[in-house]
């Protein structure tokens, strides 16, 4: 038999240089009352019902407690950076069944404590700390919200910085500060939890984005709240102006010529919706059924997923799905710019910055609100409101169809309408916005999409068109307006999927076309394609790069399961928009990045490997990737 292996699967996005934003033009913005369905629970009173569950704000507060009665945290409060339910094994999993009493539930909590993080297990039903580990290596926790507030508040009590504020001309009032990850870059800056922190002006538009204070950089230690360095080097460049940023469609009529207006429209479902969420995450539409709950580093994730096959019986696809990373490399060398390589699943959260999602535009009529249940980093629960959404997509495209020419002796119309379900949320990174679209067909398809909205970040430059820059081969990327470049940079989306194709006995498949020569006088063809099938046996046979001249498909399958035909069952990855990095694999942002080194990897199952980025991202040295663990 076979060795079963889990499917990790990485799209990745297309690079583009400048992003077109888009733009709200809804001017019949209706009540939301009575459009949408909402998780009714108040939340105080939550109960687990399935294993995967996640942690109820009852379970946040008693691990709250457990935490500040635990020895080395009883006298000194650590910042709780995540929190999280530690899943049961996967074989509890798959073996429990409704109705029966859950496993036992148990919370991962990675905390930093002056300086030092800890990793740690605490067990509700036993109510200890059954585990503590304290990292030696390289890597911290993911920022919270009061990290990066901090990092923000120091600035104010610098008297070099308040004076290149006040140099440049901007009021105070006006000013926007925001932390940026720092990546790593050798020791210099090892040994503590940091920072870097740029500002704006967000004088007359709430696109301060577009208004960079340029050259001016500070990095500042989170734990010690003070300034480790201030780099001052762009007092001679000016912030661009602030004409024609204003993208509020309530307060500017300047993209009424581009975009003209249209007629609302929305799509009525006159007996509801036709999917259900019991017990909270257990949706069910359709053939399908799967689990979904929010989390606060991956957003949002899809468990067990399985689909009803034509004599009733469900059948499994995955047993868990979720956005493992994001690499967003910036391509500007400049002292403030090199260290912009952000890593956000593990350096922000995409749970953590997920917005409350706006109703009747970011989700049609007759969607199911769920919310998040976090934890702030003095460990006390907090809601996420209208976090996900779900809901059903008739675009008027095809399902299915086929005619028959009458002339043929039939006459025939068959056409069936495509009606998909989809789970979307948004997580608002900065300055962009990621639209994550999980979207089910009957036909069992699964589809994964990114969206990208929002706001580009930019640089500041003295030059205001191209006539008066002496050499643009020296531009990190186009000018987009006045005084304003549009760095070229990549968006990488890292997928982890683990495939239960009929069980966990699954293998991966690589099938090239290959071009065949024709014999001689077999064939007025010179040649034909045949496919070629290549199972692997190793991690290093299924790590995949596209090639446009080398066309393949990939498939994971259940040797052991077969069709009537005799064929293995399995799902085929189609890839959408791709992308390989181009920089070198030994520059640092790459190593920890290495993910995007190949477009597929395949790892055998372990829970610990679900992060391909590791488990302590910021600042981390890339010693706990998928490249790591494969080359194991």
């Amino acid at each position: 038999m076979e060795k079963p292996y889990r499917i990790q699967f990485f799209i990745i996005i297309i690079s583009i240089a400048v992003f077109t934003c888009a733009y709200s033009r809804n001017t019949n913005l209706r009540s939301s009352s009575n459009t949408g369905v909402h998780n009714s629970n108040h939340h105080f009173t939550d109960t687990p019902l399935h294993p995967l569950d996640p942690l109820t704000v009852p379970e946040i507060n008693k691990i709250r407690s457990i935490l500040s009665a635990y020895g080395p945290f009883s006298s000194s409060s650590p910042s709780i950076n995540t929190l999280s339910l530690d899943e049961p094994d996967k074989s509890q999993v798959v073996s429990w069944k409704t109705g029966e009493p859950l496993p036992p539930r148990r919370a991962s909590v990675l905390a930093v404590l002056d300086g030092q993080t800890h990793v740690l297990t605490v067990d509700l039903n036993l109510g200890v700390v059954t585990t503590d580990v304290v990292n030696v290596g390289s890597g911290y926790p993911m920022l919270t919200t009061e990290d990066q507030l901090t990092a923000s508040l120091v600035l104010y009590s610098n008297l070099e910085f308040n004076n290149s504020i006040l140099a440049r001309g901007v009021d105070f009032n006006d000013l926007v500060c925001g932390s940026s990850s720092p990546g790593w870059f050798g020791p210099g800056e090892e040994g503590k939890r940091i920072v870097k922190v740029q500002c704006f002006s967000g004088q007359n538009t709430p696109n301060y984005y577009m208004r960079p204070i340029e050259g001016l950089t500070v990095t500042v230690d989170v734990d010690k709240r003070e300034i480790v360095k201030l780099t001052d080097t762009g007092r001679h460049i000016p912030i661009p102006k602030e004409t024609n940023t204003d993208y509020l469609y309530a307060t500017t009529s300047q993209f009424s010529d581009m975009t003209p207006e249209t007629n609302p429209m929305s799509m009525e479902q006159p007996k509801g919706p036709s999917f259900t969420v019991e017990n909270g995450h257990t949706v069910k539409w359709a053939n399908w059924v799967f689990h979904l709950k929010p989390d606060i580093r991956a957003g949002m994730i899809i468990s067990q997923a399985v689909v009803q096959a034509e004599n009733g019986e469900y059948r499994s696809v995955m047993y868990k799905g979720f956005a493992s990373e994001v690499f967003v490399p910036y391509m500007d060398p400049d002292q403030h710019w090199y260290f912009k390589s952000y890593l956000d699943v593990g350096e922000y959260g995409l749970g953590a910055t997920a917005m409350a999602l706006v109703e009747l535009n970011d989700c049609p009529r007759y969607s199911y609100y769920m919310d998040g249940v976090f934890a702030t980093a003095d460990g006390r629960p907090f809601i996420q409101p209208n976090m996900i959404c779900i809901f059903e997509r008739y675009a008027g495209d095809i399902g299915w169809r086929h005619s028959e020419i009458p002339a043929m002796g039939f006459d025939m119309r068959e056409s069936r309408p495509k009606v998909t379900l989809v789970a979307r949320m948004v997580s608002s990174v900065g300055n962009y916005d990621y639209i994550f679209d999980w979207e089910f067909q009957t036909d069992g398809v699964i589809r994964i999409k990114v969206g990208l909205s929002g706001m580009l970040l930019v640089k500041a430059t003295p030059y205001e068109n191209l006539y008066n820059i002496p050499n643009t081969d020296d531009m990190t990327g186009p000018l987009v307006s006045e005084n304003v470049i549009g760095v070229v940079h990549d968006h990488y989306i890292s997928y982890h999927l683990d495939m239960d194709i009929d069980g966990q006995n699954n293998s991966f498949a690589e099938v090239n076309l290959v071009k065949e020569e024709s014999l001689p006088g077999q064939s007025p063809r010179k040649s034909y394609l045949k496919a070629k099938r290549k199972v692997a046996k190793t991690e290093n046979d299924a790590k995949i790069k596209f090639s446009l001249y080398d066309p393949s498909e990939f498939h994971v399958f259940n040797p052991a399961r077969r069709s009537r035909l005799g064929n293995p069952t399995g799902y085929k990855i189609v890839p959408g928009g791709t992308a390989a990095s181009l920089l070198d694999h030994d520059d640092p942002p790459q190593i920890r990045a290495a993910v995007t080194n190949n477009q597929i990897w395949v790892t055998p199952h372990n829970r610990s490997e679900e992060w391909v980025g590791g488990l302590l991202v910021s600042q981390s040295k890339g010693d706990d990737t998928i490249a790591v663990w494969s080359a194991r």
